[in-house]
């Protein structure tokens, strides 16, 4: 008996069967999810609901759109995952508008009528099958024959095809591995106990569920400066299929985003590295592989995107953004092909012939962008820029296109900051080397406020240290020679030193300005694997690399804590540089380079599944007196409580408390204040702590806890005069039933209301 290799196996197996066969790991994958979740808690009644309106209402109106606008990529997974991108900005896009006229529903209004029309138009018809855009040919006598071309892979341009399998089995286990994480750090960790920011998402969801446009919910009056147009997607799920926000936020709503970013990752890859093994290493890059850390707790970040369900607004934000970049990268947005290529009609491509299609997909997505996460256009708007000062060196032309997309970034980057943020900055300045000054504090333990006195060489000192790392992840971008003129390369690295130098030259009370290097990563990954693709990879470099950090770890230096710490890595440049000047070799530097990355992400990557003991936050009871005033109360009512700071110890308030205004999706007068714009406006980077900034109105403070810690007539008859409170959360208080009526209680929590007297 013998045995025919899987190729031949595959080759003799019938094309409707390995059809088919391309579509099991996702499957298994699907599979997995349903079962993770199920497991965690959520009922099969949300899963089924879940799924089919994020199949039908958004990812298939969403992948017909983006097929007749683009037309179409080169696989199904790539339609499918673009077309949700596209599903979910056409829904924010719609919702605004529904929400404004107080009928949410008619968010459903533009999938109807795009599953209508792809229906019963004939022309609209062949995108449901996903045919591959056909060229039509004029042969002597008239007649005419039509064929598929094939155009350059270098062009970005090629026939459609399907997935190959070992590349759909890699990339679901990249997405199996952050369903694990997620399942570990999240799906099972009760409400109660999870993560500190996901309260203030809630809230946020439950705000803009009720009111457009919106406020910050946990302090009455407040300006909204933040990206909140995910809360809106959220929002529309929660109307449409009735599932509760908390399940939406704390479960199900992330794992899409996360999935369709991790193909579109592996397709950019593969559009620019030539091959589907240089999207799947795109992916592996972009992450799995990290900065070496050569001293315990001491790390140069290289931002990891872990930050799935830890913020929101960063994942439906990359979504948004990477088929913008796919778009960017298509020469049927600047050129127009192939819609016309060589003097030939082409069929079945965009709707609108000269690539104006492309560019009404670009527009709309920017649009969602605008709100979704702003943090891209800055940088999206710098690696414009670059790819019009290169083509113009190389061409001594102006890029007519190229200027046309940096101008609709431009008006959507205002848009953000004038209207969507009021021309708040949420705390945002211009503070250089930042991010290694809170190294330096961590390093030698130096405290605010002398931390804000050190001098810039030691930070300069770190900040070439840092730089060393990023060059670990990404140093293939080193040997991309005369490719990175190109376009494409231009557009990702100029979008790269964007982001680093803003992570450089940017300070945020919460470090926020490294949102800015996390949002590149992707880009900056594509880019370095491009330029190693088709080459032979030193693997033994790798490890040899590998080896040498391990040994670097080790290394006991005498001197301050600073020597301590740049000494190891100073030794990790000695060994580069002497194989760089003996060798001469690029490539071989690149792979020694990966190879010092490899033993810290090996370890991060098994830290990340190791499960955390986590405190419980949010006491018992606290979700049914929310749910109980949600359901008792109008959306326009005003809530009074006395709850303001997390149960943890801190000097001060830790005023990060969002739990009331997310339960009950009602407007409190004051709860939580530490992401407010007025609070982080007044923070002070290394001075004053943003945790320790008091609230902006200590009258209305005063006011609202005087009514609970004093309460009296006139004290509760203030809140409901002057602040239009009408219901009091509050724990225990006997004396409140005095001046207010008892509506609810359990074991833990009171719900008071205000009556006339």
């Amino acid at each position: 008996m013998t045995f025919a290799p899987p190729a031949a196996w595959l080759a003799r197996r019938p094309a409707s069967s390995r059809r088919w066969l391309g579509w099991v790991p996702a499957g298994v994958l699907c599979a997995g999810a349903v079962a993770v979740f199920l497991w965690c808690g959520v009922s099969a009644r949300d899963l089924a609901v879940f799924a089919a309106y994020l199949g039908a209402g958004v990812a298939l109106p969403g992948t017909l759109l983006w097929r007749a606008l683009t037309g179409g990529g080169r696989s199904v997974a790539e339609d499918v995952a673009a077309g949700l991108a596209l599903g979910y900005a056409v829904e924010v896009l719609a919702y605004l508008p529904a929400r404004t006229a107080g009928a949410p529903l008619l968010v459903l209004v533009p999938s109807a009528g795009v599953l209508c029309a792809f229906t019963c138009v004939p022309r609209l018809r062949r995108h449901w099958r996903g045919e591959a855009p056909r060229e039509r040919r004029h042969w002597r006598g008239g007649a005419e024959r039509e064929r598929t071309p094939a155009w350059s892979a270098s062009a970005g341009e090629a026939e459609r095809e399907r997935l190959p399998a070992w590349c759909a089995w890699a990339l679901a286990g990249v997405v199996a591995y952050l369903i694990a994480w997620s399942t570990l750090n999240l799906y099972r960790v009760p409400v109660s106990a999870a993560y500190v920011d996901l309260p203030y998402h809630l809230a946020l969801v439950g705000e803009v569920k009720h009111h457009v446009p919106p406020t910050l919910p946990s302090v009455l009056g407040e300006r909204l400066s933040y990206h909140w147009f995910v809360y809106a997607e959220l929002a529309a799920t929660s109307w449409v299929t009735g599932i509760e926000p908390v399940t939406l936020v704390y479960r199900l709503a992330t794992l899409p985003m996360t999935a369709a970013l991790v193909v579109l990752v592996a397709v950019l890859g593969r559009r620019l590295g030539g091959s589907w093994g240089a999207g799947v290493a795109a992916v592996g890059v972009a992450y799995f592989l990290l900065g070496p850390v050569l001293q315990e707790g001491v790390v140069f970040t290289t931002r990891p995107m872990f930050t799935a369900w830890a913020s929101p607004t960063q994942t439906f934000g990359a979504l948004l953004f990477a088929p913008v970049v796919l778009l960017l990268t298509s020469r049927r947005l600047l050129t127009g092909g192939p819609l016309v290529t060589g003097g030939r009609l082409l069929t079945g491509g965009p709707l609108v012939t000269g690539g104006r299609g492309c560019w009404v997909a670009l527009v709309v997505l920017m649009l969602a962008l605008t709100g979704a996460k702003a943090t891209f256009l800055p940088l999206l708007l710098a690696g414009l820029l670059v790819v019009v000062a290169v083509r113009w060196a190389v061409e001594r032309r102006v890029p007519g296109a190229w200027l046309g997309a940096a101008g609709i970034t431009l008006a959507c980057l205002l848009v953000a900051q004038f209207v969507v943020f009021g021309r708040g900055s949420q705390g945002t300045t211009i503070a250089p080397f930042a991010t290694m000054r809170g190294l330096w504090g961590l390093v030698t333990g130096v405290a605010a406020p002398e931390l804000a006195a050190v001098p810039v060489t030691p930070l300069l000192i770190l900040t070439v240290v840092h730089l060393f790392c990023l060059l670990c992840v990404w140093g293939g971008v080193a040997a991309l020679g005369r490719r990175a003129l190109e376009p494409s390369m231009s557009l990702l690295l100029g979008m790269g030193a964007a982001g680093i130098g803003a992570a450089v030259v940017l300070g945020h009370p919460s470090d926020s300005q490294l949102y800015f290097l996390e949002s590149v990563r992707p880009y900056l990954s594509v880019a370095a694997v491009c330029g190693v693709a088709g080459r032979r990879v030193p693997w033994a470099m790798v490890a040899a690399g590998a080896g040498v950090a391990l040994l670097a770890a080790w290394i006991e230096v005498p001197g301050d804590a600073a020597v301590r710490v740049v000494v190891p890595y100073l030794v990790l440049v000695v060994v580069a540089g002497v194989l760089l000047w003996r060798r001469g070799a690029v490539l071989a530097v690149v792979a020694l380079l990966a190879g010092y990355a490899v033993p810290a992400s090996a370890r991060e990557l098994v830290l990340r599944v190791v499960p955390e003991g986590r405190e419980v936050e949010i006491p018992a009871g606290a979700l049914s007196a929310g749910r109980w005033l949600r359901a008792h109360s109008s959306p326009g009512d005003v809530v009074a409580t006395d709850l303001h700071c997390r149960p943890v110890e801190a000097p001060g308030c830790d005023s990060r408390h969002y739990w009331v205004s997310g339960f009950t999706e009602r407007r409190v007068l004051v709860e939580g204040w530490a992401y407010a714009e007025s609070t982080l406006s007044r923070a002070k980077l290394f001075v004053l702590p943003y945790l320790e900034v008091p609230f902006a109105d200590p009258v209305r403070l005063t006011a609202n806890d005087a009514a609970f810690r004093t309460p009296t007539a006139e004290n509760v008859r203030r809140l409901a005069e002057d602040y239009g409170v009408k219901w009091l959360f509050t724990g225990m208080n006997p004396e409140l039933g005095k001046y207010a009526r008892l509506r609810f209680r359990n074991s833990s929590f009171s719900v008071y209301r205000l009556t006339a007297r």
